[in-house]
């Protein structure tokens, strides 16, 4: 009686192990399960990306609208802005006149701003809850200079002086705030000046498109830099928008209703992307269960453990992917909601949710293409080649560092893609594909021919050592692993012990507790096996 319980509660436990492995339309022929993982999963998939691609269009004009704002005010209170920066710098100046112009040009221009600018800008309090101008000045303390530079005397110790111009200080006129005191200039001990104030302005285009508009608070700042004291002033001009909440905004129209449309739209995502996340959440709980059936089963019959590669085969990354994927989507529509209704501004970290989300769902398709087994090779050559792909990068990785570093101590002074670390990593990676090398050798300044020398062999031997082994190496394990998957599918792949007991075999008595496994790369389909398919 025993004996035969014994058996009777095999045959259930490989009944549950081949239905859990099996294929959502398997799942279906055996016992008429509807798929509801799969259909919801494709309806997520729309539903999402329709999410996503109604936002994207959104935040497009939103960070058009702060581009051609920052434009706009480079042109209204740079002089001589040219509408292209020279640099990193908007523009520069080389005599103690352009410095004057320049600075009282962008006071001037302030004080005229709503009777010039064209969109509809308001002045804005500082963080001092002060409208106006404020203009500070950093300086070397007293020195003394003679006609001779070597007679300079110069305190290394800086002062910074302040002055604030508010609205009723600019109606007196120019005569009487360019005579300021503040305004007299020494050049030899100057190291910048600074001139920032804020302005106010409101986003009307998301009207058209029957939203509620943004108000923005723009945190702008002028920077003349003489730090160098080369003879050459550099102006930069930095604005940081900010979207705060519209004072008395009165706006009528269909923009309401719109705005429920999309609430109630955001609302069926995240209840889509919870019955995902329940059902995937049970889906791993009855796994681990349907694991330690097997594992107390292997126990009592055989003495020993069920190999770790065989443990690994119930923990689906699929789900835990989708559960990522749903738990990212279900925060970037709250946050987009809480958007929309404009209890919140931060379009940059709603947009990573969701973007990130979106890539997660669409990556997910591949686990229900992968029952086929033609589609299945890019999955298992990717699962087989992942460890050595890995280890051959972070070798790789020590020798691309080391050019790294080489190449921005040596050439960063004269080449202005090498100026700093980050430049430098993305110029070697575009080498690497083969892209803009004739520039990247054109553009070496030949002031040093020693550097010039050094850049040809620095760039050669990169070249030379990344494409042609490095990158040559790194292909050949991926073409590896694939002709191992492909001769595994002709040939049959190792088969474990989970895979044995899943066909009825007898499993092998071995003396010792424990055994050796074989690392499973994929499954074998025979024509006798249509009901089994093994998900790794």
């Amino acid at each position: 009686m025993t004996h035969l319980d014994s058996e009777v509660k095999e045959e259930r436990l490989r009944d549950d192990l081949k239905f859990y492995f099996m294929s959502p339309c398997e799942k279906y022929r055996a016992r008429h399960q509807i798929p509801w993982k799969l259909g919801l999963q494709i309806l997520k998939i729309v539903m999402v990306t329709t999410q996503l691609v109604r936002f994207g269009l959104g935040n497009q004009l939103v960070v058009t609208f702060k581009e051609e704002n920052i434009v706009s005010f480079k042109h209204l209170f740079l002089k001589g802005y040219s509408g292209v920066d020279e640099d990193d710098y908007s523009c520069s100046i080389y005599t103690e006149e352009d410095a004057y112009e320049s600075i009282f040009f962008t006071i001037n221009q302030y004080h005229r701003l709503k009777n010039i600018s064209l969109a509809p800008l308001d002045y804005g309090e500082n963080e001092e809850k002060r409208i106006g101008l404020k203009i500070c000045k950093q300086y070397y303390k007293k020195g003394t200079t003679f006609s001779s530079n070597e007679n300079l005397t110069i305190d290394s110790d800086v002062e910074i002086g302040c002055i604030h111009l508010d609205l009723q200080a600019l109606l007196n006129g120019p005569e009487d705030w360019k005579q300021l005191p503040f305004f007299k200039l020494e050049f030899y001990r100057l190291l910048q000046v600074e001139i920032s104030f804020h302005l106010k302005g409101i986003d009307l285009q998301a009207i058209q498109s029957r939203e509620l508009p943004d108000c923005y608070v723009f945190r702008n700042k002028i920077t003349f830099d003489n730090k160098a004291h080369s003879g050459k002033i550099k102006i930069y001009f930095d604005s940081d928008a900010n979207i705060e909440d519209c004072r008395a905004l009165n706006i009528s129209g269909s923009i309401q209703k719109n705005t429920q449309y999309v609430l109630l739209f955001d609302a069926s995502v995240i209840a889509i992307c919870l019955a995902s996340l329940i059902l995937c959440t049970r889906s791993i709980v009855l796994a681990l269960r349907l694991q330690k059936r097997l594992e107390t089963f292997f126990l009592e019959k055989y003495k020993r453990r069920v190999c770790d590669a065989d443990q690994w085969e119930f923990i689906s990354g699929w789900y835990v992917l989708v559960i990522i994927s749903d738990l990212m989507t279900i925060i970037g529509s709250i946050l987009k909601m809480e958007i929309t209704v404009k209890n919140l501004t931060n379009y940059d970290l709603c947009s990573i949710f969701l973007g990130t989300s979106t890539l997660f769902v669409w990556i997910g398709v591949i686990r229900y293409l992968g029952y086929f087994q033609a589609y299945n090779v890019l999955i298992l050559t990717m699962q087989a080649s992942l460890p050595k792909v890995l280890r051959f990068c972070a070798c790789a990785g020590m020798i691309y560092l080391g050019y790294t570093f080489c190449g921005w101590i040596v050439l960063g002074p004269y080449h202005e893609k090498f100026e700093n670390l980050n430049l430098v990593s993305e110029c070697l990676f575009s080498l690497v594909n083969g892209d803009d090398m004739f520039a990247t050798f054109a553009q070496i300044q030949q002031k040093s021919i020693l550097v010039w020398l050094f850049s040809r062999l620095y760039l050669y031997s990169f070249i030379s050592l990344f494409i042609y082994m490095i990158l040559s190496l790194f292909i050949a394990l991926i073409t590896d692993s694939y002709d191992t998957i492909k001769k595994y599918q002709q040939n049959g792949f190792p088969e474990t012990d989970l895979q044995e007991f899943l066909k009825g075999y007898c499993i092998k008595e071995y003396e010792k507790d424990t055994i050796t496994c074989q690392t499973q790369v994929g499954c074998q389909r025979k024509g006798s096996d249509d009901d089994l398919m093994l998900i790794n």
